[in-house]
């Protein structure tokens, strides 16, 4: 079974905790991985992007000119694709971007992403994760004790609100907590930052 060593707020080692098996020491599936992220961001998309076809575009209800004797190419509208203000060859139209994954392949997908995390060693468990009140200014001095650089997941076992007022302002640092985890956040941050209390509920919930 993975351990990984405890730190405290001031990033002093405290002691060591072992990690699931399960969720955090099988063997990690990029195909998962990828299925997963490229799930979660087509979900995201808003697919509000919309254009005219020649349907669509005012004008165009007569010939531009006569069909023989210019010595041009025959047009019937001045709104076809090729024309310039013409409308748009198979226009992009809103329209939802959304699919499911089965629930076996998200939680291969997590616990690949968690999994990977533990082997590179970007995991880092905190004893107690609490702040005595909103500041920013102490939270990132926190993270530089724990030796955080650029971008951060920190997880917490339910929403804390000071935790989350004072990270929101730090660039690259984004909070959650133990049951809400997707792939995608936890790929995209360098460093997993967990309270020590929300491991158990992840083993839980993810296992």
């Amino acid at each position: 079974m993975p351990e990984v060593k405890v730190h405290d707020m001031k990033g002093k080692v405290v002691g060591e905790v072992t990690l699931s098996e399960a969720v955090f020491g099988i063997k990690p599936n990029a195909q998962a991985v990828h299925a997963a992220v490229k799930n979660h961001l087509a979900n995201r998309r808003q697919g509000t992007q919309s254009a005219l076809t020649r349907s669509e575009v005012s004008g165009g209800g007569r010939k531009p000119y006569r069909q023989k004797g210019t010595g041009r190419a025959r047009q019937g509208s001045v709104n076809v694709p090729h024309y310039t203000h013409g409308g748009v060859a198979f226009a992009p139209k809103p329209r939802s971007y959304r699919y499911s994954l089965n629930k076996k392949l998200k939680r291969l997908a997590l616990q690949s992403a968690l999994s990977s995390k533990v082997e590179s060693g970007s995991i880092i468990v905190v004893d107690s994760l609490k702040m005595k009140s909103v500041k920013t200014k102490d939270f990132a001095k926190f993270l530089n004790a724990i030796g955080v650089e650029g971008k951060a997941l920190v997880v917490t076992p339910e929403p804390v609100a000071d935790i989350i007022l004072s990270a929101r302002n730090i660039p690259g640092v984004k909070t959650t907590f133990a049951t809400l985890l997707n792939t995608y956040d936890i790929v995209n941050a360098g460093t997993f930052v967990v309270d020590k209390a929300a491991l158990p509920l992840i083993e839980e919930v993810y296992s």
